[in-house]
């Protein structure tokens, strides 16, 4: 593959559409499994223009816009496989679904070239993953952190992928997490709905911000004990650090969330003294149907012994 740029013109619209969804659409039908994440990708690396100028992804298109995209080389990553042990929860021909540990990254990123999920799912698979994501993310449908367990479905073929992906795109998917928070939520169950976006000067973090995309958490206090609370968490959207910065809104943050805890177990000493691997959030529950055969899956992830044992002792 080349170099490409791409021309699009925008119609005539009754109501106005932000530029990252409009790409999202349009790219889609010229390039197959085309997601929003590398969309926003483009735009934060100056790739897209709006009548020949630099836009943010929230820019309202009304029609009559000229929309420039370039697509730029894709560099060979050379991820290796590596046999790093995977716990694999179902598998067929067509996906598979892990229960990822605790301090497993997902995909090579910066400062982190080997030892992670893809490079076990390469060794695991061989050459049988989807290549929508690109060659970092073969497989990929969606993440979970580093600090993070619990389940994640991964695609063998783009077929796959492209369904799997749509699926959460239209909420279809149901995705339920585990957290013990530090402090007691408003209320027994509640939403929070705030749009999350990049921090405006800590780019690594995430935010509440006005112009950010959607977000969507339901949460329902499971027990509180002292200055902790299990939760149960179901995401209707799927952004980067969702949970751990909604919950941090409430001033509930997640327990040993290194990022987004600025109460008193945010920090490796606290997790040493509470004996967490990591931050306590789990994806224990995971629901999508099929995207072959049309049958609806169910996968349940017990809790992993560090996260269990700190509530027993709770």
């Amino acid at each position: 593959m080349v170099p490409e740029v791409l021309e699009f013109q925008v119609e005539e619209r009754l109501s106005p559409v932000r530029l990252d969804q409009f790409l999202a659409s349009v790219l889609t039908q010229v390039h197959a499994g085309f997601s929003r994440s590398r969309v926003q990708k483009l735009i934060d690396d100056g790739q897209i223009k709006v009548d020949s100028q630099l836009a943010k992804a929230s820019l309202k298109l009304s029609g009559g816009e000229r929309v420039l995209v370039n697509l730029p080389e894709p560099i060979e990553c050379g991820v290796k496989a590596q046999e790093i042990p995977l716990q694999v929860v179902y598998e067929d021909e067509h996906l598979l679904v892990v229960n990822k540990p605790t301090g497993l990254v997902v995909h090579p990123g910066a400062g982190v070239a080997d030892g992670t999920l893809v490079n076990a799912l390469l060794n695991h698979c061989r050459d049988s993953l989807s290549g929508i994501s690109g060659t970092m993310r073969p497989g990929i449908v969606h993440r979970l952190d580093k600090d993070t367990s619990g389940l994640l479905v991964v695609a063998k073929n783009d077929v796959a992928h492209q369904n799997l992906s749509a699926q959460i795109s239209a909420r279809t998917a149901k995705r339920v997490y585990m957290a013990l928070v530090e402090g007691t939520p408003p209320a027994e169950r509640g939403t929070v709905d705030k749009p999350i976006g990049r921090h405006k000067s800590k780019r690594w973090q995430m935010a509440i911000v006005p112009d950010g995309r959607k977000a969507i958490t339901h949460f329902e206090v499971l027990s509180t004990r002292e200055k902790f609370s299990l939760i149960k968490a179901t995401l209707q959207t799927g952004r980067t650090h969702q949970i751990r910065v909604h919950m941090a809104s409430l001033n509930c943050p997640v327990v040993g969330d290194l990022v987004y805890n600025n109460k008193t177990t945010g920090t490796e000493t606290a997790r040493r003294k509470l004996g967490l691997n990591g931050q306590a959030l789990h994806a224990a529950y995971l629901c999508f149907t099929h995207p072959i055969s049309g049958q609806l899956l169910e996968f349940e992830a017990a809790l992993p012994a560090d996260f269990q044992q700190l509530i027993d002792r709770l």
